[in-house]
């Protein structure tokens, strides 16, 4: 199964092990879903990730659910 895309979210194997990141950091995609998933809002989240935009954490989501609707897909 080829892995996710979106143009907001890069994996290379020499960024943080191949973990999916925002593209241009080396934020992985879990972080930001540690965060949402821990009740942090938009804005307490940006204030600790700085270089991040309210775009990037749209994608984060956006990415996980196009995973799970991926792994589900292959379920049957």
């Amino acid at each position: 199964m080829p892995p996710t895309t979106h143009p907001r979210v890069s994996l290379h194997p020499e960024v943080m092990s191949g973990q999916p990141c925002i593209t241009g950091t080396r934020i992985p995609i879990t972080a930001v879903l540690g965060q949402l998933a821990a009740g942090r809002d938009q804005r307490q989240i940006l204030a600790d990730y700085p270089d991040l935009t309210p775009l990037d954490l749209s994608a984060a989501l956006s990415f996980a659910a196009g995973s799970v609707r991926a792994v589900a897909g292959t379920v049957r």
